[in-house]
């Protein structure tokens, strides 16, 4: 199903379609820009090559171009189709990063044609969660490598992508303690037979023991099947061949991937935790194995954010917020050269934090088109009204992240995927929010309860020569402004608000006055002026992270430009003029 400026059936429109919209967003590309009726058009010139495109401009300046829009010229002055290699190829970076983004570019195509041909097409309003994740098949909505899966063969697609939603079980490897760290809720042995079940936990000990391998020296370790069969004989071969680890094969419930891919959701109890295993690959923006530092202090972090909701009550009446607690870590040579192959966090059941008439549904869900032609949210549109709707998604999606942002001084990562919506027959009642231990950040004098900090120090020594924004702290608050803005609001909220111009016109500026009015009463009612004038988040432009930009020269860990803000207080004092 597509994203509203979708062709069916052309994966490779849309690829080249975002790939130009993040070019011209980003500056990579110096593009002129003209007027034809309505509607804007870009012109440049790329490796002695016209193009061009029509697109619309949204808030904070997203550039969207038109659906088969985008054109090149040919030696006698024709506009025809283009040639993404062609295009790629002229573009700035090295001959390496332009490769791997073509590779990556291809692999999307051909994934997405995959689930054409094999996947029917199904009704996705009344899945229940599990299957939804697996279902919204749509990938990153501003990110060309969407479905890139770098290693991944079609067979590996079908049998651990989400869209096939096929279960499999994990992989067991008992891995030498010298090796291992773990941060458990529980001693280990209750803390394994809690997780696995006592028929599995059992099952591995009998194997244990059958190896002449004592608790004391060996401990277990769960690894993504592909993950194994992936580095069996290259990254693991010297440690099996050295006795440091042995695999017993694989054991207990089975799990389907969810949207990432590499976090699993258990199949065979729904209630149970899910389980984020490291994979190496690359998909979109990033190389997906496990950060290690951050494995042992996901506990700690999600426990702390946790207690913090907990303890105002302004979560519980007014800003309805839950935070899945990452509750368990472990992992394998942390720093040595498996760091960050080995290794997993278990996470809290969304489904199991639900009352009685609740339902729960993947934020992103409501950015999609589907099979007849109207938006997810179309029934409960058409039954609640849309403005009504929208005024309250938008209360529940805004207001608990920026209250944890504003009032405590947290800020996260809430883009599409890591928020979660729960409803009462549509009707937005909740947000969760998930993946705490690599996209969350603070400013230590900014925190409302400083006192409160865990001691970073105490959970690892590389916390005590980290710089300020290496890790989970920053000098700056525009870092925080900006990991919650652009997650948030550029591009995530951007989406929705596109979708509601599109299928239903409503203008895009009424969705973000909205937001820009909820911001300006947040602070009024609850004294937070201040505060919330401190991070800047109305000045006329922001800096935003540029995903394409570290894509092609990826010198840095990330890249910025600037973009026009659509909260800015200048536009807010035109509004209000009479």
């Amino acid at each position: 199903m597509p994203l509203p400026l979708d062709l069916k059936g052309r994966p490779d429109e849309r690829v080249l379609r975002q790939l130009v919209a993040s070019l011209l967003y980003e500056g990579v590309i110096d593009a002129r820009q003209s007027f034809d009726g309505r509607s804007p058009s870009f012109h440049w010139l790329l490796g002695g090559r016209a193009y061009r495109c029509s697109a619309s401009i949204g808030p904070f300046g997203r550039i969207r171009p038109a659906a088969d829009s985008v054109k090149a010229q040919d030696d006698g002055g024709a506009w025809t189709e283009v040639s993404l290699a062609h295009l790629v190829s002229a573009l700035p970076g090295t001959g390496m990063s332009r490769g791997k983004l073509l590779d990556e570019m291809t692999q999307t195509i051909a994934f997405s044609e995959w689930n054409c041909r094999n996947i029917p097409v199904r009704p996705r309003r009344r899945m229940h969660f599990a299957a939804l994740e697996g279902a919204l098949d749509e990938g990153h909505p501003y990110h060309p490598c969407y479905k890139s899966r770098t290693g991944f063969s079609d067979a590996d697609h079908a049998a651990y992508g989400p869209e096939a939603a096929r279960p499999f079980q994990l992989i067991w490897l008992l891995v030498a303690r010298r090796h291992l760290r773990q941060a458990l809720p529980a001693g280990e042995r209750d803390f394994w037979k809690a997780e696995l079940g006592p028929e599995t936990w059992a099952h591995l000990q009998a194997m244990q023991k059958d190896l002449g391998l004592s608790p004391e020296d060996f401990g277990l370790v769960p690894l993504h099947p592909w993950q194994w069969r992936n580095l069996a004989e290259t990254m693991f071969a010297g440690w099996i061949a050295a006795g440091e680890a042995h695999c017993i094969g694989p054991a207990g419930d089975r799990y389907t991937a969810t949207q990432s891919v590499r976090s699993l959701l258990n199949m065979d109890r729904p209630l149970a935790a899910s389980i984020k295993l490291p994979l190496n690959m690359v998909n979109t923006s990033s190389r997906r194995t496990l950060e290690p530092h951050s494995v042992c202090t996901a506990p700690v972090v999600s426990r702390w954010i946790g207690e913090i909701v907990a303890g105002d009550q302004l979560f519980h009446d007014r800003y309805p917020l839950t935070i899945l607690q990452e509750y368990a870590g472990l992992i394998a040579d942390a720093g040595g050269p498996l760091a960050g192959h080995l290794g997993a966090i278990w996470r809290q059941n969304a489904q199991a934090t639900l009352l009685p008439g609740e339902a729960i549904i993947p934020f992103n869900a409501l950015m999609m088109i589907e099979a007849d032609g109207k938006p997810f949210a179309d029934e409960w549109i058409g039954h609640f009204g849309l403005m009504a709707w929208m005024n309250r998604l938008i209360e529940i999606a805004v207001l608990p992240v920026w209250h944890l942002l504003v009032c405590h001084g947290i800020a996260v990562e809430a883009h599409g995927q890591n928020m979660l919506l729960v409803h009462r027959d549509g009707w937005p009642v909740r947000l969760i929010l998930r993946d705490f231990h690599d996209s969350m950040e603070f400013c230590p004098a900014f925190l409302r309860e400083p006192e409160n900090t865990p001691d970073f120090l105490l959970l690892n020594p590389l916390y005590g020569a980290a710089d300020p924004d290496q890790y989970y702290w920053t000098d700056n608050l525009d870092s925080l402004r900006e990991l919650v803005m652009d997650t948030l609001f550029v591009y995530n909220l951007t989406e929705i608000s596109h979708l509601l111009d599109h299928c239903y016109d409503v203008p895009e500026a009424r969705f973000w006055q909205r937001v820009e009015s909820l911001l300006t009463d947040y602070a009024e009612e609850n004294g937070m002026a201040e505060r919330q004038a401190q991070l800047g988040y109305d000045q006329p432009n922001i800096l935003t992270e540029s995903l394409m930009t570290r894509k092609l020269f990826a010198l840095k860990p990330e890249y910025h430009h600037m973009v026009p803000n659509a909260l800015a207080a200048d536009q807010r004092q035109r509004r209000r003029k009479p």
